[in-house]
């Protein structure tokens, strides 16, 4: 009998395996690959990106990992600033005066300026302080609490109805949740400005060599405890253990388990989790995925780009909601500028479900 099973190898089912580590574990994983929506692959010096790219710092469960594990991540220097709106690019500067120094009309200027210091009033004075930690509750505690902030109304609603180009502003940072501004709540957009604005934690680390280097190590390091191709349908609970039913090279397979970690999403969890009680599997059905669609693209410029020192570029009104320069990291460590980078597009919810059927080369064309 194993002493836990985990399903699924992204980065949770990981993560899980490399804190069990010195337990007799499996990890099972359906697609040919480990990492789920951590995607990168090394090109030369640069890295292409098609998934999660920053990460929290110093005092976080990811640095802690990352220093377990031995993988090097450093701080972004780059701009997470940039702009570009109605043909200007503004690469970094005070977010405050953008509304003054962008193209649009005085009615965008005093909407985008109201509805930002609604935003920020409510984060600083309502979101943040729900957030924080408080001693001796648990993180289960303070996600709930989290997740019940402003969980009454939708971010459109909170909101309401701010001239396009002011509303634009706003809607490329909450969408990058994958979830229209009317999907998600209030609350949940306005936390959104913390992760982006860098208040609090923060994302503001990458990992050296692209995020890959981190799942692919930890995979590395637990050999044949590892199996791809190998997709879960069926988890039954006995008295003291868990049977896990799997298939594997054409064949049904089952493996019993003390515990079983379930690092899957909600839908494939809702699927396989055959006889979780009753509530917990009508919310997991409950849970919906907005799309969203990643293009990665290498360049071969051979002099210096106005975005060298952006890591990040928030472009309103595009077929991406943000372009994610993932050459910023080696661009910090050059003394003199290389031939080349690497640039990352995300289209999120509306954005990402316009481009889900189209080919690369339509994407392409659409970005380009």
């Amino acid at each position: 009998m194993k002493d836990a099973v985990i399903v699924g190898a992204g980065l949770a089912g990981l993560a899980a395996a490399w804190r069990l580590r010195y337990y007799d574990t499996l990890v099972l994983e359906a697609d040919d690959r480990v990492g789920g929506r951590v995607t990168s692959e090394r090109r030369g010096k640069y890295w292409l990106n098609w998934g999660g790219h920053v990460y929290a710092g110093p005092g976080s469960a990811t640095q802690t990992l990352l220093g377990e594990v031995g993988v090097e991540s450093v701080q972004i220097t780059g701009s997470l600033a940039g702009i570009s709106l109605n043909g200007k690019f503004i690469p970094k500067g005070q977010i405050a005066t953008y509304p003054f120094l962008l193209p649009m009309s005085p009615k965008a200027r005093i909407g985008t300026l109201k509805t930002g210091i609604k935003v920020m009033s409510k984060l600083v004075a309502g979101y943040l302080p729900a957030a924080a930690h408080r001693p001796g509750e648990s993180d289960v505690v303070r996600e709930q609490r989290i997740l019940d902030y402003e969980s009454q109304r939708s971010f459109k609603d909170f909101i309401g109805n701010p001239p396009r180009d002011a509303e634009s502003l706003f809607e490329v940072t909450v969408i990058r949740s994958a979830g229209s501004m009317n999907q998600i709540s209030a609350g949940e957009g306005i936390g959104y400005f913390s992760l982006v604005l860098g208040i609090g934690q923060g994302l503001n680390y990458g990992i050296v060599g692209g995020p890959s280097t981190l799942t692919s190590t930890i995979a590395a390091s637990l050999g044949d405890r590892v199996r791809i191709n190998a997709p879960v349908y069926e988890i039954v609970h006995k008295k003291d253990s868990v049977i896990v039913r799997y298939t594997e090279n054409g064949e049904d397979k089952e493996v019993e388990a003390r515990a079983v970690v379930l690092a899957t999403t909600a839908n494939v969890s809702h699927k396989i989790g055959v006889d979780l009680p009753a509530d917990l599997r009508d919310a997991l059905s409950r849970v919906k995925y907005g799309p969203h669609v990643c293009s990665a693209f290498l360049t071969n410029e051979t002099s210096p780009q106005r975005w060298d020192n952006n890591y990040g570029i928030a472009t309103p009104k595009r077929s991406m909601a943000i372009v994610l320069n993932q050459a910023s990291i080696v661009r910090a460590k050059e003394t003199e500028r290389q031939p080349g980078g690497s640039i990352m597009t995300f289209s999120p919810a509306h954005l990402g479900r316009a481009l889900l059927d189209k080919s690369d080369e339509e994407v392409q064309a659409i970005h380009l």
